[in-house]
């Protein structure tokens, strides 16, 4: 009597698994044609080499991580100035963005368009191929120069999956933090 019980609860555990396998490695993908992460990234933190204002030679590093699950690859980021007195311009021929983190970088990663929006202080970065997931990546900006005004400075982060039509994640503020240098 209990053989079938068992024979029962183990063909559902299979079916569970195998349907959880299935969710992990495939997108979701609308009627219309959207396409959305399984699992989006997260933004795991955002810091700066120089906190003084009007310092020269400064690079804002934002750090991702892409799950495993992501269900598609990483095709596109913004990045957009939503809190801070200054508009903070970036040298973007200078971007760079690599596997792994500020203190432990990894391979370089290539970007196929990066452009800038001054309206909407909105920097945009294509990935040329589109980064797969399972991987913690670093995009390193350059501002033409540190702002002016100390104070916090929030930027937006967003992922878009790879498609012709993909929903963009909102992924959290990378906060950074400015401060006027003392000259007693």
């Amino acid at each position: 009597m209990r053989f079938p019980f068992l024979l029962g609860t183990a063909l559902t555990l299979v079916i569970a698994i195998a349907l959880d396998a299935v969710l992990k490695t495939q997108a979701v993908q609308l009627r219309d044609g959207t396409v959305y992460f399984v699992q989006p990234p997260s933004l795991e933190g955002a810091t700066t080499t120089y906190k003084t204002t009007y310092a020269w030679g400064a690079t804002y590093y934002f750090t991702i991580d892409l799950p495993q699950n992501a269900g598609e690859p990483l095709q596109k980021i913004t990045i957009n100035q939503h809190e801070g007195v200054d508009r903070v311009r970036f040298n973007l021929e200078d971007t760079v963005v690599f596997v792994g983190t500020p203190d432990d970088k990894g391979e370089k990663l290539q970007i196929k368009d990066a452009t800038s929006d001054r309206k909407t202080r909105t920097v945009s970065l294509t990935f040329d191929p589109p980064i797969s997931p399972g991987k913690t990546i670093t995009i390193g900006l350059k501002p033409v120069q540190n702002p002016g005004v100390s104070g916090v400075y929030l930027f937006g982060v967003k992922a878009f999956p790879a498609g012709e039509k993909s929903y963009g994640q909102f992924l959290g503020y990378g906060r950074l933090q400015f401060y006027s240098p003392n000259f007693f």
